[in-house]
């Protein structure tokens, strides 16, 4: 009988046990994610121009710097390149007659820090290493670097209106 009762007493403790009600409440959890990627924007806020020019006073000319702004992402390492339409990689380009019924040419350079300054191409076409344009660490706010340009001499042309178009690159 003791075995019985034992037994007995076994299969109501296991059913208590089995029948015991859920703890509330049930829990799980979750992560929240963001990659933030770098990125980098770019704008020119003018033309560089060299104004009017008389023939003959027409070399070692300067032209009014352009601001050149870029914002990048707080860190991002960043490098401008400049490349003229003659696909120059040392920013050297040609301006060209714009009214003429044969096309003249106009010889510029292109220069970083000043008129005088290193010149300013896209000898880096990959990667963040400067090569003969200039680089940069992104702070999150709008920087800009300023582009100047001279002409060597133009009195060997027609008068008339010359332009060039130069593209900005920014790699990142």
């Amino acid at each position: 009988m003791k075995k019985i009762l034992i037994a007995s007493a076994a299969a109501a403790l296991t059913t208590a046990v089995l029948a015991a009600p859920a703890v509330s409440p049930a829990t799980t959890q979750f992560d929240v994610l963001l990659k933030v990627v770098s990125a980098c924007t770019v704008s020119s806020n003018a033309n560089v121009s060299f104004g009017s020019v008389d023939s003959f006073a027409a070399t070692n000319i300067s032209a009014n710097a352009n601001a050149i702004t870029v914002n990048c992402s707080k860190g991002t390492k960043y490098t401008i390149g400049l490349t003229p339409s003659n696909n120059s990689t040392t920013g050297g380009g040609v301006m060209k007659s714009q009214n003429l019924s044969t096309v003249e040419t106009v010889a510029y350079q292109l220069h970083s820090v000043s008129a005088t300054g290193p010149n300013w191409g896209n000898g880096n076409t990959s990667g963040t290493a400067a090569g003969n344009g200039i680089s940069g660490t992104g702070t999150g706010a709008a920087v800009n670097h300023m582009v100047y340009a001279t002409v060597a001499d133009a009195t060997a042309v027609s008068p008339d209106d010359y332009k060039d178009t130069v593209q900005v690159s920014v790699r990142y």
